[in-house]
């Protein structure tokens, strides 16, 4: 079971290990870009592993931020998953050792892949859980360092790099959405977004939409749950 369990979490994990390793090498590039050694790429890869705060923190190192700013940023960035980690309390229990691991690991796109997943009866689920969030967290890491080790010897025009985020976003997003049989929450998802995106500015819209769209979505409870036992996916 146990290699049944990870060849299966490695199949689900494709698209965001692809995604991911597109992803870090870009980083990789525009840090070492700012003269930054390979190894500091690996090493934030590895303790950091938070793809927008990474990006962010490339321009904060540079340009000399102190701690106190840049943990004010950093909150503010991962504020976040404040919201949708909410909904792996439950799929976290009784995780033991690997708790505070999954916990750490738990990003935009793991999470997009745990949120509903359609495990085999011959899969461990807690296993499930972590072996995805090392392997997406392996294959960043991975990324990060292959692309300081490739700026080292190749020259790039770093110009629009950082928009592999964004790619990778869209791409999970139609994913996902061509996958499930009703499309009530993605809807509420753009919807709110967009609705928060004229009110309060690109600046100031993320955290305001992610509370809406956790009100939303409670709101909605009643009916994903039918749904969800009636064994259709939402």
């Amino acid at each position: 079971m146990r290699k049944r369990t990870f060849y299966y979490a490695l199949q689900t994990a494709v698209p965001v290990i692809t995604g991911y390793i597109v992803l870090g090498i870009g980083f990789g590039i525009l840090l070492q870009d700012k003269g930054y050694a390979p190894w500091w790429a690996l090493l934030m890869g590895v303790f950091i592993f938070a793809g927008s705060l990474q990006y962010v923190g490339i321009d904060l190192m540079a340009g000399g931020a102190g701690l106190i700013s840049a943990g004010l940023l950093s909150a503010m960035i991962c504020a976040r998953q404040l919201f949708y980690s909410l909904a792996m309390v439950d799929r976290y229990r009784n995780m033991g050792k690997r708790k505070p691991y999954v916990i750490f690991g738990l990003t935009d796109e793991t999470y997009s892949l745990l949120c509903d997943p359609v495990i085999p009866e011959d899969v461990d689920k807690r296993q499930f859980y972590f072996d995805v969030s090392l392997i997406n967290h392996a294959s960043w890491a991975a990324g990060c360092l292959i692309g300081a080790l490739a700026g080292t010897i190749l020259h790039f025009n770093t110009a629009g790099i950082d928009f592999v985020m964004t790619a990778l976003f869209v791409v999970i997003f139609v994913e996902q959405w061509e996958k499930a049989k009703r499309h009530g929450p993605a809807l509420l998802g753009v919807g709110v977004t967009a609705v928060c995106r004229l009110l309060f500015g690109a600046n100031g819209f993320l955290i305001p939409a992610m509370a809406g769209i956790t009100a939303g979505l409670f709101l909605m409870r009643r009916t994903l749950e039918t749904d969800a036992g009636e064994g259709g996916s939402v």
